[in-house]
């Protein structure tokens, strides 16, 4: 069955690169990404993989862990991240998972039969202290994934986690953000005290709450 935003992460135990884990119990008090790779030695992802290792500190300042799956086994992965770090520049620092069996996989809905009934698709998934899925986004094998993309929703999710607000068009990390529409104008005044613009009834805007 599909999974949905809002829908408990599926919990499993697995054999990575960094040792067993229990995938609820890992991720903790984090928040959590969970992305697949095709298959071992693929191109695109190797980019990834070390762009994503590059940039970890910049997921461990949001208390994000990174967690990397391939339906292959762990030798495999092990002998894979020599090349990534010979080519990316930056050796793995965050778990992958071997899935040879294609259980976490099939739990998480990866292997699609119209992309290929082999191998997984190239999936996404930002998962909340809370284990609920927040976000799923689905890539072609041909375009590697966009980590700016990846950091800035993590900041939206995250912001309207702890404050009653949404993020508009093109937003980044800084911008003016949206007053959710739970909150009357009395109200607003009182919980955003940097301001409200009322563009509209239903579009007020007021700056970035936490900075």
């Amino acid at each position: 069955m599909a999974i949905r935003l809002g829908d408990v992460a599926p919990d499993f135990t697995a054999e990575t690169t960094e040792g067993p884990i229990s995938f609820h119990e890992w991720i903790g008090d984090s928040w959590c990404i969970l992305f697949s790779h095709p298959a071992d030695f693929t191109p695109v992802c190797t980019t990834e993989l070390g762009g994503f290792a590059a940039r970890k500190s910049e997921f461990d300042a949001r208390n994000t862990k990174i967690i990397g799956l391939s339906v292959d086994d762990v030798d495999s992965h092990n002998r894979w991240k020599d090349d990534i770090g010979e080519t990316q520049g930056t050796p793995l620092n965050f778990p992958l998972i071997g899935d040879e069996t294609k259980t976490v996989a099939g739990l998480y809905d990866m292997i699609h039969p119209n992309a290929n009934d082999t191998m997984t698709v190239r999936s996404v998934f930002i998962i909340g202290p809370d284990k609920k899925v927040k976000l799923i986004l689905t890539y072609p094998a041909s375009t590697g994934r966009n980590i700016d993309e990846i950091l800035r929703v993590l900041d939206s999710l995250q912001l309207s986690a702890k404050y009653s607000v949404a993020t508009p068009v093109n937003w980044t990390n800084g911008k003016d953000v949206i007053v959710a529409l739970s909150v009357s104008d009395e109200d607003a005044e009182a919980k955003f005290p940097k301001g409200v613009t009322k563009v509209k009834p239903y579009l007020r805007l007021t700056p970035q709450p936490n900075l």
